[in-house]
Order: C-alpha cells, then sequence, then structure tokens
C-alpha cells in the first residue's frame, strides 16, 4: 500500500487498527515509503489498546496523512465499551502550505525500496 500511496502523490490519509506499533519497524517503513506523517509524533503515545486494562496498552490505531493536511488537533477519546479507545483527529486541508511539512517527511531510501519489494515478493509466495 506504501508503495501505491507514494505513485498517487495526491491528498491522503490512512487511519485504522494496523495492529502493529508506530515505532515498528514495519509502521516505519510504510510511512516512508508512502511518505505519510504520523500526527503523534511529539504529542505522546495516545495508546488505543487495551482499553480495558491499565497498565497494558499500546497505541495500534493509526492516523498518518500526506503532507496536504495540517494537524489541528488529536485526542484520545473516553472508553465507550470496545477494547479500543476512539481517537479524534481534526485536519485541516491546506494543500499551499504542504512544502513546509514536507521538510517533515522521512524519505525512503534505496534499502527501504528493496525491503519492500522483497515483503511483498515473501507475501505472495506464502498466499501461492
Amino acid at each position: 500500500m506504501g508503495r501505491a500511496i507514494q505513485a498517487h502523490d495526491g491528498p491522503t490519509i490512512v487511519a485504522g487498527d494496523l495492529n502493529d506499533v508506530a515505532w515498528s519497524h514495519t509502521s516505519e517503513l510504510f510511512r516512508r515509503l508512502a511518505r505519510l506523517l504520523d500526527p503523534r509524533v511529539g504529542r505522546g503515545l495516545l495508546p488505543t489498546f487495551h482499553a480495558d486494562y491499565k497498565l497494558l496498552r499500546w497505541p495500534l490505531d493509526h492516523v498518518f496523512h500526506s503532507a496536504h493536511f495540517r494537524l489541528q488537533r488529536i485526542q484520545r477519546l473516553p472508553h465507550i465499551g470496545s477494547d479500543h479507545f476512539p481517537i479524534f483527529i481534526r485536519l485541516s486541508y491546506e494543500p499551499q502550505g504542504w512544502q513546509e511539512q514536507e521538510a517533515e517527511l522521512e524519505m525512503p531510501d534505496a534499502a527501504d525500496r528493496l525491503e519492500s519489494r522483497e515483503k511483498i515478493q515473501e507475501a505472495a509466495t506464502e498466499e501461492a
């Protein structure tokens, strides 16, 4: 998906329960390949899972966005009965300001692109 997003090069938001923490190698690889920003950076962990256990919580729910958007607000909301906390995020679409945020993006290098191709090939082989 990261490579497809990179090829798109338009306004992009990816959100959901990705069952992976933001600091994992695969999450960071995805973010670099897709050239997306993680609005939590510098704002705390915002752990969303497991809502029922105070000592064992992880940030598994993510929102990544392209530099076309600027973060206005991000907040973990109160428990609503799910095993995940909801996240509230407000982004403003500011396509004219993307160049300012572009400096925050970590660009993929040759090793990232190679690893991406290997992982895709590995997954295709497992499915066959």
